[in-house]
């Protein structure tokens, strides 16, 4: 058999003799589409978030994605290790990095998403398997044929966090999910700046430095004036309460004044891989309606 070569999202390269057999899975949505490729008996490993599908909870646990133990993933003698580069720390990616093979993903795009589905399947060897042809395929016929959000597209302002408000701009996954489901990302081109002042408009900002800008922190006032149709509170990062339900329904908002302002899911929303080939018709659906809504 010819080596397994691939490469990952940090642009390195990674190659097998065999398809490994023990895995090690530091991602929720990563977990998930391991046991939906049909090799969940591989996985030796797992985060305490990794909780989907239910098969996923027999598997040892290695500490959270934030907090991984490096020592409990190591003696787990994996012959991989699944990460991404935000949801896990860079000191703890690097460490493992030094003793076994670490493929690290950080997709942006939907069809990043489905391709990055393909790479795991070839890595693994289960490429021509039927079923996950037939997963690869939906999810890049979902591309193909998604109403991409234009300029006549309801817009949407999408909180992922409240003290300090944060959203996302047009350079994410989410916001690529959402524009695949005919959703605009009304703060599509807003960078985050640097210090905090900057973001929040009350300094100059300083040079980002190579920092993430995609996640910029924001005023209410910011949102007022951006004149979302469309408020969506995803479930995960942050859990929002009757409170922050509230404060946002007071914003003399478009969404506000439509009463559109609902709960989605943030797997929906936020988990790439098999669940983003799952999930993306029922989001279009959902966000249709409420778009429809007078």
């Amino acid at each position: 058999m010819p080596a397994i070569k691939l490469r990952d999202d940090l642009g390195r390269d990674l190659a097998f003799v065999h398809p490994p057999r023990r895995i090690v899975s530091l991602v929720p949505s990563d977990t998930y589409t391991l046991f939906a490729l049909g090799v969940g008996e591989r996985v030796v490993g797992r985060t305490t978030w990794c909780e989907l599908p239910a098969a996923a909870q027999g598997v040892a646990t290695v500490g959270g994605v934030k907090d991984v133990d490096v020592d409990a993933v190591l003696a787990l003698a994996p012959d991989l290790v699944i990460a991404n580069q935000e949801e896990n720390t860079r000191v703890a990616l690097e460490r493992l990095a030094q003793r076994t093979r670490v493929l690290v993903s950080l997709p942006r795009r939907v069809a990043d998403a489905v391709a990055h589905v393909a790479r795991l399947a070839r890595a693994l060897g289960v490429a021509d398997d039927p079923a996950v042809k037939d997963l690869v395929r939906r999810g890049y016929e979902l591309v193909r044929t998604a109403r991409v959000a234009g300029a006549d597209a309801p817009r949407a302002f999408v909180p992922i966090w409240m003290d300090p408000l944060m959203t996302f701009n047009a350079d994410t996954f989410g916001a690529d999910v959402l524009a695949l489901a005919g959703v605009g990302n009304a703060f599509g081109d807003r960078l985050r700046l640097y210090p905090l002042a900057a973001d929040l408009g009350k300094a100059a900002p300083r040079d980002a430095a190579g920092r993430d800008e995609r996640y910029p922190r924001i005023t209410t006032e910011e949102v007022v004036r951006r004149a979302p149709e469309l408020v969506l509170l995803p479930d995960e990062p942050h859990a929002f309460s009757a409170a922050d339900r509230a404060a946002l329904a007071a914003l003399d908002t478009p969404a506000a004044r439509a009463g559109r302002i609902v709960d989605v899911s943030g797997k929906d929303l936020f988990w790439y891989g098999a669940w983003t080939i799952e999930a993306l018709p029922r989001l279009t659906a959902q966000l249709a309606s409420l778009a429809a809504r007078g």
